[in-house]
């Protein structure tokens, strides 16, 4: 497949900000115009909120053509240099039906968006599109206090640059749930940080090169089982898989359970590396000790390099990268080109 990847941002750009997932910011505006406030003054970039943006989650829910109209308006209009999505949500799968994909391809505009959005970078990748899994609105560009750096270097690449470059380790990271959401009062108080230990390699010693495919696990199960938007197998020969978990914190076991799919299915054998997003381990619902969540993390790592070893022993396997729902977070760019390399421990994108 030949893939395009739609023409870098500059500053004064104008950005649609669309809702192709749910309703966060009818939940939640404080921190939709904190994010809208962050395009314009940390990015330079003009935002234009289409209607889809600030409608509710029943409306949302009820419209899934509304929101590929959205999708379409915003790719073509000329004017529009990149389409960011304001949260995830659970449901987006419904939208694709609605997709023209000559339309995506014939009018290439960078796309941001992850979780649930993972659904339309999967259908912009099979439209040969390049689009960035992060620089979501809500939960990473308007994280309250003041944004990260980590988030705001990669993000900024994303937006301007030809490239994502290396993937470097964060000086810090955090899953500290908040409820800012509700309460903006806490607007201005940041998550606690630790330390960030950096990435874990395992898996083969050989270097590997290829096309990014993957995104939300969740969303990867779904297409799995939808059966309807996977691309044909020989297209992912030597691609790089990329994975994270959301704050559902799913078992380990589910996790492996996805691989496994991937693996009896046939494409986990044909990767040529694996990319794992560092995984939360707190959320609204859940706040266990620290040694719990440790151990979480420890048998997540365990399990992700057992499965994918039993089906590509010779894929080098990369986990904990600063991408997906912890924060800072760098887009990935789906679609395009990436090199893993164990002997330097790097991941580089081209």
């Amino acid at each position: 497949m030949e893939f395009r990847t739609p023409p870098p941002l500059s500053p004064g750009d104008r950005v649609a900000v669309v809702a192709p997932s749910s309703g966060g910011a009818h939940d939640a505006p404080h921190v939709f115009e904190l994010g809208l406030e962050r395009l314009r003054t940390v990015f330079d970039l003009e935002p234009v909120v289409y209607p889809t943006a600030r409608q509710s989650n029943e409306f949302l829910s009820d419209s899934p053509r509304a929101r590929a109209a959205d999708v379409h308006a915003a790719f073509r209009d000329p004017e529009i240099r990149g389409v960011v999505a304001t949260i995830g949500g659970h449901d987006q799968l419904r939208v694709l039906r609605h997709l023209d994909a000559d339309v995506l391809r014939s009018n290439p505009t960078r796309f941001y968006g992850m979780s649930d959005n993972t659904n339309l970078g999967l259908f912009l990748w099979q439209a040969g599109v390049v689009s960035y899994n992060g620089a979501q609105l809500m939960n990473e560009l308007a994280v309250p206090g003041e944004l990260p750096d980590y988030t705001e270097r990669y993000c900024r690449r994303a937006f301007f640059e030809e490239s994502l470059g290396e993937l470097a380790a964060g000086d810090e990271w955090t899953d500290e749930p908040s409820t800012w959401w509700t309460n903006p009062d806490e607007m201005g108080s940041p998550p606690a940080y630790e330390p960030n230990p950096g990435p874990r390699w395992a898996g083969g010693d050989d270097a590997a090169a290829g096309r990014l495919w993957g995104g939300s696990r969740a969303i990867v199960e779904w297409h799995l089982a939808a059966d309807r938007y996977l691309p044909a197998a020989e297209a992912l020969d030597g691609a790089v898989l990329c994975l994270e978990t959301a704050e559902t914190l799913p078992e380990p076991e589910m996790v492996g359970g996805t691989l496994t799919c991937l693996g009896e299915r046939g494409p986990l054998e044909r990767f040529g590396a694996v990319l794992l997003g560092r995984p939360p381990t707190r959320s609204f619902l859940e706040e266990p000790p620290r040694d719990q969540r440790e151990a979480y993390r420890e048998r997540l790592y365990e399990t992700v390099a057992e499965t994918v070893g039993r089906y590509a022993p010779e894929a080098p396997v990369v986990l904990g990268l600063d991408w997906g729902h912890t924060t800072p977070t760098a887009p990935l760019p789906l679609g395009a080109r990436v090199a893993v390399d164990p002997a330097t421990e790097t991941v580089r994108f081209s």
